[in-house]
């Protein structure tokens, strides 16, 4: 079974894929952490984060296990990462990787922006999760300040809305729900709350003919030879 998580930054969708992971005890992967890791390098190495040549080249050998999880957490690399995930040549270079990962024997949970548009458009079961802007602006203001970051909650604000701008008017694979996928909205909601309904979601939909099989399916009917 796959299981794409799509959505908007600080929407809950990190969290939510690895407990829904770990339910299902299926592999998952935070696809945003390798655009992170690529803008992470180019900081390291002093690469121009908008240089798609160089980038991309930095995409080709990314290596996680090289990082430190909470250093591609930070404000900074999160700024870069949103440039480097613009960037064509670098979406290109990462492409095979995730989706090996995602069509890897049992299935995988994957999140990120374009997994179900992208990267695994034949998934099992399909989420979008959102929230109101200023409610992620307040979760991210409140991670970034646990990590002893010097932020505002207006100044993350700002950068939300400017990075939900880029993501979506991007014009390779943009931010934007799958046309198939159930939208999940958390403003309002816990993390258990959000996995509870998660979950439901998930039982609801998961085995259920895909539009695309059900169309092959109408076809194979309407030429089916009368007896």
């Amino acid at each position: 079974m796959i299981i794409a998580i799509d959505g908007t930054t600080s929407s809950g969708k990190g969290t939510l894929a690895k407990r829904l992971a770990a339910h299902y005890k299926l592999p998952h992967m935070d696809t945003g952490l390798l655009y992170r890791a690529v803008a992470a390098s180019a900081i390291n190495k002093g690469i121009d984060f908008s240089d798609e040549r160089e980038c991309a080249l930095l995409a080709a050998h990314v290596e996680l296990s090289e990082f430190d999880e909470r250093e591609l957490r930070g404000a900074s690399v999160g700024a870069a990462a949103s440039v480097v995930a613009s960037l064509g040549a670098v979406r290109r270079a990462l492409f095979e990787l995730q989706r090996k990962f995602a069509n890897q024997k049992g299935g995988a949970v994957l999140d990120g922006r374009d997994i179900g548009t992208v990267i695994a458009p034949d998934a099992d079961v399909k989420l979008w999760v959102d929230a109101s802007v200023e409610e992620r602006a307040r979760r991210r203001f409140l991670e970034l300040s646990g990590m002893k970051e010097d932020v505002t909650e207006h100044g993350v604000l700002m950068q939300l809305k400017e990075r939900d701008a880029r993501d979506a008017g991007r014009a390779d694979a943009p931010m934007k729900p799958a046309d198939d996928a159930i939208w999940l909205e958390t403003t309002a909601l816990t993390p258990d709350e959000c996995f509870a309904k998660a979950v439901e979601i998930v039982e609801e939909h998961r085995g259920k003919p895909k539009p695309a099989a059900k169309k092959a399916a109408a076809k194979a009917v309407a030429k089916k030879p009368k007896g």
